[in-house]
């Protein structure tokens, strides 16, 4: 094993150096009067700066990444020199030294350590070529910072001047005795524009605050003078205030246009034209927030904006302002639809230990359904997979099948019997009736009805906070083990297994999940995220039995409707710290943990519908999903017929522990016109049963023995980013496995012996087979 290991940790680090060497050896394409830039540096700065500055390098004398230039030679070199014409569109092109560019950047630098308050900085650009290899030191002389000693503020306008002095000024940065930066006054422009743009001023513009440094006489202190103007033609500001509305829907193609004739409204007031006459306007007007008789407001022309698009049924929005007089404004919404309705197929291959299969599935949508840009979604999804090693046709080799159907219909706004204030400031809140059903049957051993309707309301509490509650949840399920199958489960003791997945039970119950921070996961920041959710099921039926009498089966089971109500409460939680390294490089820690209690009339293992599995490609990535745990449980006590027929469905858990941590960054900045970037990951985590059973042997929660039944899991993805999704291949590689003993459970001692190991384990574990390395392709992240 040890030669092994050694003999690809060699050929690893040959391949590395190989890479390396080629891309240095780049200069040697080069003319003679050229030079490759391989090292760039500023000297000088102290590191807090250092990054900042070196923002004000060119890109084009920046060394080349190794990988980058490599890939870029082995398609663009010809007989000794890069080609001409016929470039290949891959990799990155040699960095070549350019004087002009050099100098160029000196200056930028320059420029902006004033901007920092070092107004005497120097920055003088030295060139070290050798072996047409360019080396550029960019070498700054600083001086000392200057401080700001006296701030001057003259506000021509009186009315803004009390507003600045009350909302800007109050919370300024800047300040007496602190090292000059201009960032600061940009910040304090910027929240005096804002302010005045949202307190009624339509004309303000940034220009009419000016600022002025004055450091002639005085040791390294700065004397500021700010000052705010009035427009040319006026002594003052103007305050405007809205006063008419039109509303008009132009339809999308000129020739389906429809005779529409204005009409006002007199709940809104709004002037009302609907080209494609299949409109309502009060459903869309509660998100036109720019009113009659309001002060003139940019953020509610921001929320207008943002909620008309959010509700899915508009291509184009746009909205205008006419001057009525010198302090009245006229404000036009023109909406164009995108079309009501879209069709979208979608399929997939599966393929994983031996079994293959396809999922396929179309959805219809309606975006506009009622008038007020409702939107129906009906969805059908058909997933079968199929045994190899079954024997017989191809219709005997079908493992199971799936067929799922769906309807909901959302409307973009809260929905309810009494009058709710309005809630969309933050987001579009939306109420969402679903309905769907599910039909499962695994070859010989179970089969599945599964129908689900619930009643949504989702909003938002701020920009970061959202609510999610589903007051209504009503579900039904008949499940039934196969006769022969049941018989055989029986007869090997697991009648609790039996009792949990062969019967059928009726759910009255609702959940709430509130989320933290979800629109900064696509942002390069560090932050926070967090979401919590709940679901509980059965106590108003378990109230309503104590005061009305229920009937009981043999079980002692209470019944509704003939069927026994189910009885559980379920918790989970998701936090994540997504921390920025600069560039592209992201480091990411995950922690994801439940619990689901099963309990009263529900009081056996829980079913599995609610049940937590682990593995997959959202989870620990080594192992496919629903095979990993619970706790030791080793699928090797089983009889074979029981191993075979009962895959991805005995490995479930009442409790689920998982933790993830990933180092993201970027490979490729054009791979085939898109970006490829790479992650390395460490996955931990397992599921476990509440309470003991017979079944899922050494598979019960025990906090003594926990930690010992984690498993780990490491890899590297690749995740092609196209801008509108990615694209994602990862591949896991199992490094401790809890389903064995001991010091057995670091399997990665195996991975380069494995043959041996792998057969035992088949000869014990029939026909389940063992896999170091399990691959996840899929689109978007995995957290």
């Amino acid at each position: 094993m040890n030669v092994k290991k050694s003999s690809i940790l060699y050929y690893a680090s040959i391949t590395f150096l190989l890479l390396f060497f080629a891309s240095c050896r780049s200069a040697k394409y080069l003319d003679d009067n050229q030079a490759l830039v391989t090292d760039v540096d500023v000297k000088g700065v102290n590191p807090a700066l250092k990054e900042s500055v070196s923002l004000y390098i060119d890109n084009e004398i920046r060394p080349n990444s190794p990988l980058y230039l490599t890939i870029y030679n082995v398609f663009n070199t010809r007989k000794g020199r890069y080609k001409k014409e016929n470039i290949k569109n891959v990799g990155e092109a040699p960095r070549i030294l350019d004087s002009a560019l050099v100098e160029l950047s000196g200056n930028q630098i320059e420029r902006f350590l004033q901007t920092k308050g070092y107004f005497n900085a120097k920055v003088t650009p030295q060139i070290e070529i050798k072996k047409k290899r360019a080396k550029v030191d960019f070498l700054t002389d600083l001086g000392d910072p200057y401080l700001i000693d006296t701030i001057q503020r003259n506000v021509e306008d009186p009315r803004v001047d009390s507003l600045y002095q009350k909302e800007i000024v109050s919370k300024s940065l800047i300040k007496k005795g602190k090292a000059y930066d201009a960032v600061d006054l940009y910040a304090e422009r910027e929240n005096l524009y804002f302010y005045m743009r949202n307190a009624g001023y339509y004309d303000y513009l940034r220009q009419y605050m000016r600022v002025g440094v004055d450091t002639i006489g005085l040791n390294r202190r700065a004397n500021l003078h700010i000052q705010v103007t009035n427009p040319e033609d006026s002594s003052a500001h103007q305050v405007y205030y809205i006063d008419s509305v039109y509303f008009n829907i132009e339809a999308a193609d000129p020739s389906l246009r429809k005779v529409s004739t204005p009409y006002l409204d007199s709940i809104t007031k709004i002037v009302y034209t609907d080209e494609t006459k299949k409109f309502r306007l009060r459903p869309l007007a509660r998100y036109a927030y720019l009113r009659s008789g309001q002060k003139f407001s940019a953020k509610n022309e921001e929320l207008s904006y943002d909620r008309l698009y959010e509700m899915n049924g508009f291509r184009s929005v746009k909205i205008n302002y006419e001057k009525k007089d010198s302090a009245r404004l006229d404000v036009f919404y023109n909406l164009i639809p995108r079309a009501a309705m879209s069709n979208q197929m979608e399929g997939e291959f599966t393929f994983s230990s031996g079994m293959s299969g396809f999922n396929i599935g179309n959805t219809f949508s309606h975006r506009n359904i009622f008038g007020g840009s409702e939107t129906i979604e009906v969805k059908m999804r058909y997933g079968v997979l199929f045994d190899s090693r079954l024997k017989g046709s191809l219709a005997d080799k079908i493992f199971n099948n799936d067929f799922q159907v769906g309807v909901n219909i959302s409307f973009p706004r809260i929905l309810s019997p009494f009058r709710v204030r309005s809630v969309g400031k933050y987001g579009l809140p939306r109420t969402t009736f679903s309905s769907s059903l599910q039909l499962f049957f695994q070859d010989q051993t179970y089969a599945n009805r599964y129908l689900i309707n619930s009643l949504n309301y989702l909003w938002f509490e701020s920009t970061n906070k959202m609510h999610s509650f589903t007051p209504i949840v009503v579900e039904y399920r008949d499940g039934r083990l196969d006769e022969n199958f049941k018989q055989s489960l029986i007869d090997g003791g697991y009648t609790l297994y039996v009792e949990s997945n062969d019967r059928r039970y009726f759910g009255l119950g609702s959940q709430y999940a509130f989320t933290y921070n979800a629109p900064k996961l696509t942002s390069k920041e560090s932050f926070h995220y967090f979401r919590g959710a709940g679901d509980i099921s059965g106590n108003l039926l378990g109230l309503v039995s104590q005061v009305i009498p229920f009937d009981s089966n043999d079980k002692n089971e209470k019944l509704l409707f003939g069927v026994p109500y189910l009885q559980y409460i379920k918790g989970e939680v998701d936090y994540r710290f997504y921390k920025f390294l600069g560039g592209n490089r992201q480091l990411v820690f995950r922690f994801n943990s439940g619990v689901a209690v099963p309990y009263g009339n529900n009081s056996s293992l829980l079913i599995f519908e609610k049940s937590f599995f682990s593995g997959g490609m959202n989870g620990i990535r080594a192992w496919q999903a629903r095979t990993l745990g619970p706790g030791g449980y080793n699928r090797a006590s089983k009889p074979e017929d029981i191993r075979l027929n009962l895959r991805n469905l005995d490995q479930l858990g009442e409790v689920k522990i998982e933790s993830n941590v990933e180092y993201r960054f970027r490979m490729l900045n054009n791979f085939f016109g898109a970006k490829l970037n790479g992650a390395t990951f460490l996955d931990a985590g397992n599921i476990w049963r509440l309470r003991k059973n017979d079944f899922n042997i050494d598979g019960e929660f025990r906090g003594n023995q926990f930690l010992s039944q984690i498993a780990l899991g490491t890899g590297f993805g690749l995740r092609v980013d196209m801008n509108y999704f990615t694209v994602r291949l990862d591949a896991g590689l199992k490094v401790k496995d809890p389903q064995f003993s001991g010091t057995d459970q670091w399997v990665i001692k195996h991975l380069f012996n494995s043959k041996e190991f792998r057969n035992n384990y088949y000869n014990n574990n029939r026909p389940d087979r063992y896999s170091f390395i399990q691959y996840n392709f899929g689109v978007g992240m995995p957290f």
